[in-house]
């Protein structure tokens, strides 16, 4: 294994990203050592002195060296990256200081972990994550329409309570912990609520249809055996991701905390780039042209004004 990379590709795209941070870090900390309302809003009351004799050869210089295709350089920026997000937010949770410099680093650390797999493997390893247990497989096509309905309906309470209470929740705490919770009007607090209540209603509409007559559950190791058209998926393709992603910014609204809308768009993101693709992939493997004529008809995310999948 070569320790040096050409600049090719993806992984071109990589480099570039590390020299960028490189750039980025060398002059955070000089806004550091010069302007000491940066170095309260991002170190608190750390010793920049400390902090910068670990923090500017593992992370300045080992994303410079990055950009010059060195993986070792950039494996350990980025962990080095994620521990010092890691540490900073529990030290900031503790003491309410520092809370900008959380963000800031928890971003790096994600778009470092991004510039890695380009680095070293040229692409993104989104296919990891249908392996094993979260593999795409058809639900038993033998059990009844309600027993899919009811196992949807048990997924539902699970997620939700999981991904729309206590995440947020939790996000919404830190921000407040960390001193970034920006102030929201009473109009977008009862904006969030409307959301919220139109979202489920799409949301439940969405899986009682894909369950009962898909005859299936929305996880990838139960996946409907037939393709649905009906109800909400004659508009777009993915009514429960839309629905998702709205009750997620409903609930920030309702919470007053930007983070958690930003966690909700962020999602929305990761979903539609790596795992929409593959699901995508999959039903055209296991329906073929009647999924192609569908996709080609309908779309992903906003419906077609004066158009559904029954009527051109």
């Amino acid at each position: 294994m070569k320790p040096v990379l050409r600049a090719t590709g993806q992984q071109g795209w990589g480099r570039a990203y590390f020299a960028m941070q490189a750039v980025a870090g060398l002059a955070w900390w000089t806004l550091v050592f010069l302007a000491p309302p940066v170095r309260a809003a991002t170190l608190g009351t750390l010793d920049p002195v400390a902090v910068a004799a670990l923090d500017i050869p593992l992370f300045v210089l080992c994303s410079a060296l990055a950009a010059c295709g060195i993986r070792w350089a950039a494996v350990v920026a980025t962990g080095w990256t994620a521990l010092v997000a890691a540490a900073l937010a529990v030290y900031s949770t503790f003491t309410t200081e520092a809370g900008l410099g959380v963000l800031m680093m928890m971003a790096a650390t994600a778009c470092s972990g991004l510039a890695l797999c380009f680095v070293l493997l040229g692409r993104v390893p989104t296919d990891w994550i249908i392996r094993g247990p979260f593999a795409f497989r058809s639900a038993a096509s033998n059990r009844p329409a309600t027993a899919h309905v009811s196992a949807t309906i048990a997924q539902m309470i699970l997620f939700w309570g999981f991904f729309l209470v206590a995440v947020p929740l939790v996000i919404s705490w830190l921000e407040g912990r960390w001193l970034v919770s920006l102030p929201v009007p009473q109009f977008a607090v009862n904006a969030g609520a409307v959301i919220l209540v139109l979202a489920s209603i799409l949301g439940v509409s969405s899986a009682v249809t894909m369950s009962s007559k898909g005859r299936g559950t929305p996880l990838p190791s139960a996946m409907p055996n037939r393709l649905v058209i009906a109800g909400p998926y004659r508009w777009v393709r993915n009514p429960m991701a839309v629905a998702g992603i709205a009750q997620g910014i409903g609930v920030g609204l309702i919470l007053g905390s930007w983070l958690v809308v930003a966690y909700a768009m962020i999602g929305s993101f990761v979903w539609n780039c790596a795992v929409r693709p593959l699901e995508e992939a999959d039903l055209e493997n296991r329906f073929g042209a009647e999924f192609r004529r569908y996709r080609s008809s309908v779309s992903c995310w906003l419906p077609r004004v004066g158009r559904n999948f029954g009527r051109s």
